[in-house]
């Protein structure tokens, strides 16, 4: 199966398909005609919402959606929590009902959470968090022990509506119709509240685009209505947004421009009219003629489109014998290293290593989100042995937060070799006239339109 996962990405991400081994081409007709299925049933879906037989919930707090026309390594769950340090200038004191702080932290829709709301982050997974590898949800336990100590809830389910409207009904909700709700919502100024109350104040869906969007005046009209549990049925039915921000792969943002599974994409590019905002991930690894050529390219698609660049900047480094000891980036300088990855965009990860001044970088890549097995470890063993012999000196393993998440117990396997986990957070970077600030005042005009 991982062996198939590799052809098929291969394929995706080769826009001249002749330049394919005999045994790949072998493959296409039958990955052609499951991207032809796939892009009926969306056209069907979409039809049968234009038509009111699947129909939209909607919540009575603001909705966001932070999505991604391809698979993987498009920047979005980091793009779901931007995380201060604790103890900052700016930071929230947050409380539980004990009254005894949880950590000092900023949050938001997006962005920046006051201390009187509580965003739901809703993680659209089959799985539950006690088991393994995809099915596991290595990015729902990033996010979970990224936000710990806040505020902040996660949701696990396909059925958006239902698991969003259980958590309202439980926690209650912030009317977003109240006076200063967005003005503190956004806001960086130091808020120093008890949140024992841990009404919600905003949903962030970690997920694809889908059709519906709203305005403020018809959440208005639900904020005031009595908050009910929605009686729904099946996945196909969503919930509708307040904003749709798409996240793109500056590496390589559209593969070879097919459907799934024979190409990348989740939906037909043209569904980048129905985003509000793009932001171009992995920014930083490209060149700045490239930029503007994706840039101008997305804004053909949708000409009044805002587009905004981020990166991921690492910060430190954790060990797997002592996950609370942080270690510097410097740790890896003149050292031999192994990176292994299961993500979506394992080139991101290995540049951003080499940036950071070793004596040698070599890598083991696996599909995004496999879970290693032991057959794995010895497979990582015998090529540190080999780096061991070829250089004289002992590598290093690095992994991803991801990679860790999914199953930190399996690295500890890695002794004698040391392992450490690089920490990363996403950054706007100041490029074309788009900055962080620029970013922060759209996404409240957008949610107060």
């Amino acid at each position: 199966m991982e062996r198939l996962k590799r052809v098929v990405s291969e394929i995706a991400y080769t826009k001249d398909l002749t330049k394919l081994s005999l045994a790949h081409r072998s493959v296409i007709p039958l990955l052609s005609a499951a991207s032809s299925f796939y892009s009926l049933s969306l056209s069907m879906r979409h039809q049968l919402y234009l038509l009111g037989i699947f129909r939209k919930n909607r919540l009575p707090v603001p909705v966001i959606s932070v999505g991604n026309l391809t698979w993987g390594g498009n920047g979005k769950t980091p793009m779901v929590y931007i995380r201060e340090e604790k103890h900052s200038s700016n930071s929230l004191q947050l409380k539980h009902g004990s009254g005894e702080p949880q950590g000092s932290f900023r949050w938001g829709v997006i962005w920046v959470i006051a201390s009187t709301m509580a965003p739901l982050v809703q993680h659209l997974r089959h799985f539950q968090l006690s088991a393994t590898g995809y099915a596991g949800g290595d990015e729902a336990r990033m996010l979970a022990r990224h936000l710990l100590g806040t505020s902040a809830k996660i949701g696990i389910g396909a059925d958006r509506a239902m698991t969003a409207s259980r958590f309202l009904e439980r926690y209650g909700y912030v009317d977003p119709c109240s006076n200063g709700f967005l003005k503190n919502l956004l806001s960086e100024k130091k808020v120093q509240t008890d949140v024992s109350s841990n009404k919600i104040g905003a949903a962030i869906l970690d997920d694809g685009m889908q059709e519906g969007r709203r305005g403020r005046k018809e959440r208005k009209k639900i904020a005031g209505n009595e908050m009910k549990m929605l009686s729904v049925t099946g996945q196909h039915i969503g919930l509708s947004r307040d904003l749709e921000i798409v996240m793109v792969n500056a590496l390589r943002p559209w593969g070879n421009n097919q459907l799934l599974p024979l190409g990348p994409l989740r939906e037909p590019l043209h569904a980048l009219v129905r985003a509000d905002i793009v932001v171009v991930h992995h920014a930083d690894l490209v060149s700045e003629q490239y930029l503007i050529k994706l840039k101008l390219w997305i804004q053909e698609m949708k000409e009044t489109l805002p587009v905004f660049f981020s990166r991921m900047a690492p910060s430190h480094f954790l060990t797997i014998q002592d996950i609370h000891m942080e270690m510097p980036l410097s740790a890896v300088e003149n050292r031999i290293l192994l990176c292994v990855s299961a993500i979506g965009s394992p080139d991101a990860f290995v540049k951003c290593i080499e940036k950071l001044g070793p004596v040698h970088v070599d890598e083991l890549r696996y599909s995004d989100h496999y879970s290693f097995q032991t057959k794995d470890i010895v497979t990582m063993k015998k090529r540190l042995e080999q780096l061991q012999h070829h250089f004289g000196s002992r590598p290093v393993v690095v992994v991803t937060e991801k990679d860790y998440d999914r199953d930190h117990d399996i690295f500890v396997r890695l002794h004698p070799f040391d392992v450490l986990v690089l920490c990363s957070r996403l950054k706007f970077m100041p490029c074309h006239g788009s900055s962080e600030e620029s970013f922060k005042e759209l996404v409240k005009q957008l949610l107060d339109g």
